[in-house]
């Protein structure tokens, strides 16, 4: 029973399950925050290429896929 006791009121590892708790938290932000600033930084590499393409005479499509090209006609 003493055994049990002891185990209970061991506090040994709560430094390392905090440290690994606040960690998971900042992964948790950086996934969010990456990700927003991904859609951002694609939305102006389209904008980027419809601009050139606009600049040589082109006409500049973007589908739905995310991929885009400069055709001309």
């Amino acid at each position: 029973m003493s055994i049990l006791i002891n185990f209970i009121y061991d506090d040994a590892g709560a430094t390392a399950i905090e440290y690994g708790l606040i960690a998971a938290l900042v992964a948790i932000v950086c996934v969010i925050a990456f990700t927003a600033t991904g859609d951002t930084i694609n939305d102006s590499f389209a904008n980027i290429s419809k601009d050139l393409c606009d600049a040589v005479g082109g006409t500049f499509s973007l589908t739905a896929s995310g991929t885009d090209s400069c055709t001309f006609s």
